[in-house]
C-alpha cells in the first residue's frame, strides 16, 4: 500500500500532546502516537493534527 503522506513530511511529524513519534494504523488512514497513543485522521493526505480533547 502506497505511502498516503509523504516519506519527508512523514519523517517530521511528531504527536502534538506529547510530542513523540507517529505512526500508521494497520489500514494506513489515521496516525498513532507511540508514546500517549492519540489518533489523528488522515483525510487526503493531510494528517489532521488537532488535540484529541479538541476533535
Amino acid at each position: 500500500m502506497k505511502e498516503p503522506i509523504p516519506k519527508k513530511l512523514f519523517k517530521i511529524l511528531a504527536c502534538p500532546v506529547c510530542k513523540s513519534n507517529l505512526k500508521y494504523n494497520k489500514d494506513k488512514k489515521k496516525l498513532v502516537c507511540t508514546k500517549c497513543k492519540a489518533i489523528y485522521p488522515i483525510k487526503d493526505g493531510i494528517p489532521i493534527l488537532i488535540p484529541p480533547e479538541m476533535q
